[in-house]
């Protein structure tokens, strides 16, 4: 008899296990980078939101240490999330709603003062933003795919707002999207920023899963004159915490 599905989706479990990550969905970055090679250079910077447990993290944080054995400057990790996670090497922990006006400036205030007197490797424009945010974030599951669907997109606009704030001319965004009838709209929104924007399942996914993710790159920057002014022209309605959305 052959294997069931169950039982080649362990196949990531296991090696999560034997490899000391925290969940088996580092794969599912790791097989992104494989494919679209965002860590790869000049991802000195990185933001991961909706960090808990750190699974993304961990991954991030090696590909920094890595890099910095080889004489580059250390990188930098900002992780964000409402719920602690353990320490991880070059990455600094925020406990913080990802919709709170004031996240954004304390994680560009965490860039400004890693800023080295020589430039720092990997920033492009070296305005002390990020190079990559990445999100495998996903509200918690109530059973009814709308709604399912729907908070998730909503934490997706949340995601983005943050991003169009943080990230540099040039830089990559990757998220976790659920499948459903607005994926048209959220690549259309994303194309006004990003040049190329592309859409995958890695094979760690599970497949039964309504996962798929979202890779935004080469960020075009904002038309207006700061994110926060963006953000009222976009009208993104971000779930949490309400002082974020706006009404108007």
């Amino acid at each position: 008899m052959g294997k069931s599905s169950k039982d080649k989706r362990d196949i990531y479990y296991r090696l999560a296990k034997e490899n000391g990550y925290r969940a088996r969905s580092a794969y599912k970055l790791i097989q992104l980078d494989e494919l679209y090679g965002f860590l790869d250079g000049d991802a000195r910077r990185v933001i991961d939101l909706c960090a808990a447990p750190g699974s993304w993290s961990q991954v991030i944080s090696q590909h920094l240490t890595d890099s910095a054995g080889t004489g580059r400057r250390p990188g930098l990790l900002v992780s964000i999330d409402l719920q602690p996670m353990a320490p991880l090497p070059s990455t600094t922990q925020i406990q913080a709603d990802l919709t709170d006006p004031a996240t954004a400036p304390r994680i560009l205030s965490l860039f400004h003062d890693d800023d080295g007197d020589d430039g720092e490797e990997g920033t492009g424009d070296g305005n002390g933003k990020a190079d990559l945010v990445v999100s495998d974030g996903a509200p918690d599951v109530t059973g009814l795919h709308d709604l399912d669907t729907y908070l998730h997109h909503q934490l997706f606009h949340a995601c983005l707002n943050l991003v169009l704030e943080t990230l540099r001319t040039g830089g990559t965004f990757v998220a976790k999207m659920f499948r459903g009838g607005e994926r048209e709209l959220v690549d259309e929104m994303v194309r006004r920023y990003f040049r190329h924007v592309s859409w995958h399942k890695p094979l760690a996914s599970r497949a039964s899963s309504m996962e798929i993710f979202l890779v935004c790159q080469d960020f075009q920057g904002t038309s207006c004159r700061d994110a926060q002014e963006q953000a009222k022209v976009d009208q993104f309605m971000a779930c949490g915490d309400l002082s974020a959305f706006n009404s108007q």
